[in-house]
């Protein structure tokens, strides 16, 4: 489903019309259109609003190959409340033991911008790995693909929330292309 089709689909589910949600974004009824008929793509600070609006992630709303559900499942946390014990090599592992008792496996994961020609070239010529250190260091947050009876989870751990996405094809091997990242499996298990 593209992210046209996405959309569309978020907005009926909603009820709105095309000027309501234009109205909500403070963008025009040709831009929504544009979206919507993949001839356009939203900035952004669009997208994190479409994103909120609809409470699903961003990821869910650029990734084309249906790897994630939309099911998206959001909790509030507090980091500090979570120690560090055991196979725990941070309070972002601490928070996944705790919320997934019964997985089956918790795997870490690393997770990169999956960079377009353009920013591949840009980084080649800057120096190359500039780009994935800036985005590294703009994202601080831990991901994990949980492992259930019959089921995958990729789940986003901040400092302030968790979050869960059933993935719809299974995460094997060694990495995995979702939306605009590239995750890789991290070389330890909890």
């Amino acid at each position: 489903m593209s992210l046209g089709e996405k959309l569309k689909e978020c907005r009926k589910n909603a009820g709105l019309s095309q000027e309501q949600l234009a109205e909500k974004l403070c963008v025009s009824r040709q831009a929504i259109t544009k979206w919507e008929t993949d001839r356009g793509m939203p900035n952004i600070e669009s997208l994190q609003g479409i994103a909120k609006l609809f409470d699903v992630s961003v990821d869910y709303l650029l990734d084309d190959g249906n790897t994630l559900s939309g099911n998206v499942m959001k909790e509030s946390i507090h980091i500090e409340e979570y120690e560090q014990t055991g196979k725990c090599r941070s309070k972002y592992d601490a928070v996944a033991k705790a919320k997934f008792p019964n997985a089956r496996s918790i795997i870490p994961l690393i997770r990169r911008k999956k960079m377009s020609k353009i920013e591949r070239v840009i980084d080649f010529i800057v120096q190359p790995g500039v780009l994935h250190v800036a985005d590294s260091l703009n994202d601080l947050s831990a991901y994990y693909v949980v492992e259930l009876d019959n089921r995958q989870l990729l789940v986003h751990i901040t400092k302030d929330f968790i979050e869960s996405n059933e993935l719809v094809s299974e995460f094997s091997g060694k990495r995995k292309v979702i939306g605009t990242n590239l995750f890789i499996k991290a070389t330890y298990a909890l």
